[in-house]
């Protein structure tokens, strides 16, 4: 990654309140961005006194990587968002890398003043060119506003591949926990600390699962099993870039146990379980201190890929997030898996819904409904096709295909057709997730914005996520089969606004 010139004088944040300007025919009508300028992974996910704070890796002074700082945006909803000026910045040469962020609700690091009140506190990797280290920093005022400790660094090891903290509180042992990679060496370590100050080096998980890339941005959460909530096993998520099977960047996790020590991976130690299909997943994270009437583990990620994320057809700004995700695992013939869904209140989004009957498909049937942000739920049976699906945001000499590979057993997307695609020559392409039929039918949840789709398939069992950048005009919507006819058993679409 290329460092931009530092400015003479550095930018005033520049916060927008309210909706996000729609001044780009790809700004995403759903989906979070910056209001200009470059982003990349989400930071210090944390819920506070109703509000969701998103915290993600932010350029403030131009639409590529460099100068990584704090971006800050607030929801009561995790679908509109408020933006906040940058909350920490890149000083004297150190920028603000990646990190988390926790309630102190014990003001265990005495960072919260002298009342003895909770605040948050931000836990993340300071970088240079030769080292980085974890540093913290508090806010008293609800994230508004942000001191860094005096006594940062807290962690120092000399190495220039070690960050990316996540940290949580671990009840059982009485202790914060510290998750941070060993990027380099494919390794990620635990460390426990009393006040966030002080940390002791606990133990090392890896190299296991895909070590062709360097492993960053973990987290690590426990999950109930579905339909079993008396078992629970714990989810270590881990990226990795460069070298992923797609290329570039994706995002792998473990299932396992972990004791407040130790994580230990249930699988086969070379066993590669991706979190998403396609090329455009990466750095996600999980919000931490949700109220205890919310069970559900959220978490989002970034829509993009670092072959091609500085050069993204879009202005102002450039990058921008899923929809935030539900998880659960799920018991499989093959082992528990991880399920994600879109949160329930993006149906807080929906116009008037379309529906339509069933019917047998035998080649293109176009649909009444046209957009360019689009909720589709449609089920499938696969009959005598050897392929089948929908196509979205169609125009003239451009659609992107979604779709079920019967012979492959694998769910698709194709975005070779999509609009621009010639910004980068990594970025054509068709990405494909294995889904075996159940009694012979599929279902999809396809969610479109102004330049991205996300395919949640088989219930969330495999999703697969994709930047696009069609023309305005193409909005348009088919259904479709190949190779044979099948059947459509169930089809409902909304408009989202």
């Amino acid at each position: 990654m290329r460092l931009l010139a530092m400015p003479a004088l550095l930018a005033a944040a520049l916060p927008l309140v309210g909706a996000q300007p729609l001044d780009h025919p790809h700004r995403p009508r759903f989906h979070f961005t910056p209001e200009r300028n470059f982003m990349n992974d989400p930071n210090g996910l944390v819920y506070l006194d109703g509000e969701y704070h998103l915290f993600y890796q932010h350029n403030p002074f131009g639409d590529t990587w460099g100068h990584m700082s704090w971006g800050h945006a607030v929801s009561r909803d995790l679908v509109r968002w408020q933006h906040l000026p940058v909350a920490l910045r890149e000083e004297d040469g150190i920028m603000v890398f990646s990190g988390s962020a926790v309630q102190d609700h014990r003001n265990t690091s005495g960072l919260c003043g002298g009342n003895g009140d909770a605040c948050l506190v931000a836990i993340y990797t300071g970088h240079t060119a030769t080292r980085q280290t974890q540093n913290l920093a508090a806010s008293q005022d609800r994230g508004r506003t942000w001191t860094k400790y005096a006594g940062n660094p807290v962690l120092d090891i000399g190495s220039k591949d070690f960050r990316d903290p996540r940290v949580f509180w671990h009840e059982p042992t009485g202790r914060w926990i510290m998750v941070v990679s060993l990027a380099e060496e494919r390794k990620i370590r635990f460390y426990g600390s009393s006040d966030l100050k002080r940390w002791t080096h606990l133990s090392d998980f890896g190299p296991e699962g895909y070590t062709k890339g360097q492993w960053e941005c973990p987290d690590l959460f426990e999950l109930d099993v579905e339909g079993d909530p008396a078992r629970k096993r714990w989810v270590l998520d881990v990226d990795v870039n460069p070298g992923a099977p797609l290329g570039g960047s994706a995002d792998q996790y473990f299932v396992g146990s972990f004791d407040g020590t130790t994580f230990r991976n249930d699988n086969p130690k070379d066993l590669v379980l991706w979190a998403d299909h396609g090329k455009d997943f990466y750095a996600s994270l999980s919000w931490s201190d949700l109220p205890p009437s919310d069970p559900r583990r959220i978490w989002i990620g970034w829509m993009s890929n670092w072959q091609y994320a500085n050069q993204d057809p879009t202005a102002p700004w450039r990058g921008m997030l899923t929809v935030p995700r539900t998880l659960r695992l799920r018991a499989m013939p093959e082992g528990l898996r991880l399920i994600q869904q879109p949160v329930a209140e993006l149906r807080s989004l929906r116009g008037t819904r379309l529906s339509m009957s069933a019917r047998s498909l035998g080649s293109s049937v176009p649909v009444e409904l046209k957009g360019d942000a689009l909720e589709i739920a449609a089920e499938f049976a696969a009959g005598s096709a050897t392929s089948f699906g929908l196509t979205v945001r169609k125009g003239v000499d451009e659609e992107t295909r979604i779709g079920y590979a019967v012979p492959l057993a694998e769910v698709f997307v194709d975005r070779r057709r999509s609009g621009a695609t010639s910004f980068s020559p990594e970025f054509s392409g068709r990405h494909t997730g294995a889904l075996p039929l159940e009694a012979g039918r599929v279902r999809l949840h396809v969610f479109v914005d102004r330049s991205s789709v996300e395919v949640f398939a088989g219930g969330g069992r495999t999703v697969i996520t994709d930047r696009i950048f069609p023309d305005p005009a193409s909005r348009g919507v088919e259904l479709w089969a190949e190779g044979g006819s099948a059947s459509l058993l169930s089809f409902e679409a909304w408009p989202l606004d």
